[in-house]
């Protein structure tokens, strides 16, 4: 069992004891994936009194589709409603956080000259037009991009791995932001920065986004549901009255996080749209497609190895030379 959640977490460290539970969990995910070929697509569990929200389509690189989006928003509500719980962690199983819209169902939106998965209420990835009633943190691994940043910017906090991307990759495909995106991006990071990252449909490295205020911790690879769940852990001891009370203060008086603000910008994200989008998501979802079929032209799903400096590699040279003797 262990060993399965090395493989999943690698860097999760399951000797300590605060941490058994998560490794025990994400072990017991793993094999139920395994022996269950209707798994569920998103998992929630607690560890003591914090809830833990998992996107589970590991093969699609956690991408959600309608039903995944809905349960999503139902696992919210139900850690809304829960009194036992007062901080949540969303995360990604399997190495990606979320690779945003499931292709397949765009396609065939985008076939039938549908713009319903943009149309429904709560947002087409989760809920993500409105603001959750308790602070979530998100452990952001692998690729966390197009819807899957909206659902990072729907969270209070982000910790992402030091080799996680960021970014709207949905640009490329013609595919307009429609969940809470351009309001939330702009919020976080400024009007230029936000600008800069939507319209160049640019990755976004670890680096960059914690200087620009995208995220808030970074991690080693393999520990952000770790580091994620500690810091929920660290925010959960205190006394919850005053902190909601400041919590919610901030969204209200927050430039565009107030409500009338919010509401008002996500409802012109979604009414903007228009039919000639509709044609160009159809051309970029084939275009996408037969790129894959092809081999992709780019490295657009590669995460970036981290480079070492030559006197690194020396030193770790020398190590092994050592541990031989």
């Amino acid at each position: 069992m262990i060993r399965i959640v090395y493989k999943l977490f690698p860097g999760v460290n399951c000797s300590n004891s605060a941490r058994r539970g998560i490794c025990l969990t994400a072990a017991r995910h793993v094999e139920e994936s395994k022996d269950s070929g209707d798994a569920p697509t998103v998992l929630v569990e607690k560890d003591s009194h914090i809830t833990l929200i998992g996107l589970n389509r590991e093969q699609r690189r956690n991408s959600i589709d309608a039903l995944t989006a809905q349960k999503l928003g139902e696992a919210i509500s139900q850690f809304e409603a829960d009194d036992t719980s007062p901080v949540g962690v969303l995360y990604g199983i399997g190495g990606s956080f979320c690779a945003g819209y499931d292709l397949e169902e765009l396609q065939a939106e985008a076939d039938r000259g549908s713009l319903n998965f943009l149309l429904r209420h709560e947002g087409s990835v989760g809920p993500t037009r409105r603001h959750p009633r308790k602070p979530i943190v998100c452990g952001i691994s692998g690729f966390c991009v197009a819807g899957g940043l909206e659902l990072a910017l729907l969270c209070d906090l982000r910790v992402m791995e030091d080799t996680a991307v960021l970014g709207f990759f949905n640009r490329r495909l013609g595919v307009p932001i429609s969940d809470g995106g351009t309001v939330r991006l702009a919020a976080a990071v400024g009007f230029s920065n936000a600008l800069d990252i939507i319209e160049t449909g640019r990755r976004v490295y670890a680096r960059e986004a914690l200087r620009i205020g995208l995220v808030n911790r970074i991690v080693a690879t393999g520990t952000a549901l770790g580091q994620a769940v500690n810091l929920a852990f660290s925010i959960a001891k205190f006394p919850m009255g005053s902190l909601m009370h400041d919590r919610n203060a901030v969204l209200e008086n927050a430039n565009a996080y107030n409500r009338p603000g919010f509401y008002a910008g996500t409802y012109n994200e979604v009414m903007n749209v228009t039919s000639e989008m509709v044609t160009d998501m159809q051309e970029g979802v084939r275009r996408f497609k037969t790129s894959e079929e092809k081999g992709p032209k780019t490295d657009s799903w590669h995460i970036k190895e981290k480079s070492i400096p030559d006197w690194e590699k020396a030193e770790i040279e020398l190590e092994k030379q050592f541990k031989k003797t």
